[in-house]
This record gives structure tokens, C-alpha cells and sequence, in this order.
């Protein structure tokens, strides 16, 4: 699962945040840290976050997921986690509201609860977005009020509280029913393919020996995409013509000569790096789709 935007990365895409950036040894285990929305990004790009995050949206945008995409135009509570990859593009100027980023061990760090995962709000398959009635926009807006006031303060166990505030915006999502208005792209094969194969690409060139191939498989696509590779075949296969073990396939052999031609590599570091266990299994799966050895090409 690669291309996973971590808490650093966050950082340094928007620097303007980094100044108020709570140190893990401060936050004691785990991170967390709350923002306004004012200064938001009108377009995040699509991808996993190594971090979950919990943002009271007022403004209007829409929500993509792989296969499927939600409009936004009331105010809304919105959950993601890291298994479940997403893009978010605003839809008008006026933006509000508050959002929190935080990992799983600062939320667990003294009482070893039930894994975070398994919420209901951060599960797969779950609708991790609430459209709250306005009384109880006006409760989730004050505990957000109440986070970025403890973070703002000295008091040294403010962070004890903001978990608090924290499990309390949970549980107030959980009385309320998720959104059920969830539309289907036009084209979803299009999309998931399209998915796919910028997914694929994005794990190339390979630069250096110590990188490895994370996604090798159609099943490890369909995780990292978050859905059904039952789905992720048919869409490949309906919209290019080629199945999704080919285009990996082809995509491996093409790096595999580039790294072969262009490096003083030896082949085990070339195999290691792509993914494959032994330097035999390489070289049988190159001679299978090449009819030449590694060593021949080189």
C-alpha cells in the first residue's frame, strides 16, 4: 500500500500547519493535532493517509472514493482512516468548520479499547459520513472548539482531555445514522481502471536497491484501492482489453529491463527489489515473458 500521505507528509505539503505541529513526546504516545478549516486545500489529492481524521465540513465539495462519490452541501461530519483512500474537492469558496488528525496509538494510549479499525466509523464498508440536524452541529462544533482551545494551552495533561473531546465526537457520530446518499460514477469501470494504472505507474522507477515493490498482485491493488478485486478485474479487463495480471506484469518486465540496462545492479538486488522472494523466480518469470535470460539482456 504505497503513496500513503504520513503525518510528516501532511506537514510539508501544508508548511503553514507545521508551526502548530504537536510534537509526539509532548502528546506522549501517538500524534494529534486540530486545525480550522479556513485553510484547507480546495483539492486534496486521492490517496490513503497514514493517519485517521475526523473534519466537521460547512461548505460545499464533494467526496470521491474509488468507485462511488457523495456531494456535500450541508454541513457534515466526515471519518477516514487509513484503509480507505480518498479525494476531497471543494465546491465553493466559503470553507469552515474544524478538522483533527490523529493516529491510532494517540487515541488508544491508556485505555487499549477495541482496535480503532473495527468502529464502526472507520471500518470498510462503513458510510463514514453524518449529516448532523443543527443542534447537534452546534455540540460537535464546541467540542471542536474545546481541542484547538487544549491545544492551544500549557495545562500538561491537556492532552488526556483532548482524547476525551475526541471520544465524544465518536460517540456522538454513533447515535446518528450515516448518509446513505452515495452516488455511482457514469463510468466506474472507468474510473477504477483509471485508478489502477495511476497506481501502478506511481510505483515506478525503482531508484535504489533498498526500495521493494509493495504492490505485486491484483489483490494487493483491490486492498489499496478498497475494493473487491472481483470488481478491479472486470473494470481493467472491460476498459483496456488487458487483464490486471498483464498490465502488473508488463509493468515489472519493462522496470526489470530499464534496471537491467541502465544499472550496475547485480540481478538478486534487481529481483529483491521487484518483489520477487528469489533470484530464480525472477529469472523464470523474465524468461517467460521475455524468452531472454536477465543476463542476456544486460
Amino acid at each position: 500500500m504505497i503513496q500513503a500521505e504520513s503525518v510528516s507528509d501532511f506537514y510539508k505539503r501544508l508548511p503553514s500547519h507545521a508551526s502548530t505541529n504537536a510534537s509526539s513526546g509532548s502528546a506522549g504516545i501517538g500524534h494529534i493535532n486540530v486545525f480550522s478549516r479556513e485553510t484547507c486545500s480546495v483539492v486534496s489529492p486521492y490517496s490513503r493517509r497514514d493517519f485517521y481524521k475526523v473534519s466537521l465540513i460547512i461548505g460545499q465539495g464533494k467526496i470521491f472514493y474509488a468507485d462511488k462519490w457523495i456531494q456535500i452541501d450541508r454541513p457534515a461530519l466526515l471519518f477516514t482512516n487509513p484503509i480507505v483512500p480518498y479525494s476531497w474537492e471543494a465546491e465553493s469558496v466559503e470553507q469552515s468548520g474544524w478538522y483533527c488528525l490523529f493516529t491510532e496509538d494517540f487515541i488508544q494510549h491508556s485505555e487499549r479499547v477495541n482496535n480503532l479499525r473495527d468502529s464502526p466509523l472507520f471500518k470498510i464498508g462503513s458510510n463514514p459520513i453524518f449529516f448532523p440536524d443543527e443542534a447537534q452541529l452546534n455540540e460537535i462544533s464546541i467540542l471542536f472548539q474545546k481541542m484547538q482551545s487544549e491545544m492551544a494551552s500549557d495545562y500538561p495533561h491537556k492532552y488526556d482531555v483532548i482524547r476525551s473531546y475526541l471520544h465524544l465526537l465518536i460517540h456522538a457520530a454513533m447515535k446518528n445514522n450515516a448518509a446513505t446518499n452515495f452516488r455511482t460514477y457514469s463510468n466506474a469501470s472507468s474510473r477504477v481502471s483509471a485508478l489502477f494504472l495511476e497506481l501502478l505507474e506511481r510505483q515506478f522507477p525503482i531508484d535504489s536497491p533498498a526500495l521493494i515493490l509493495k504492490l505485486k498482485s491484483p489483490a494487493d491493488f483491490a486492498a489499496s484501492l478498497s475494493v473487491h478485486i472481483n470488481h478491479l478485474n472486470r473494470a481493467v479487463k472491460e476498459i483496456t482489453g488487458k487483464t490486471t495480471t498483464t498490465h502488473i506484469a508488463a509493468r515489472i518486465i519493462m522496470e526489470a529491463r530499464a534496471l537491467l540496462q541502465h544499472t550496475d545492479w547485480n540481478i538478486a538486488d534487481i529481483a529483491y527489489c521487484l518483489g520477487f522472494e528469489y533470484p530464480s523466480y525472477f529469472t523464470l518469470f523474465f524468461k517467460k515473458h521475455t524468452g531472454l535470460a536477465p543476463t542476456q539482456v544486460r
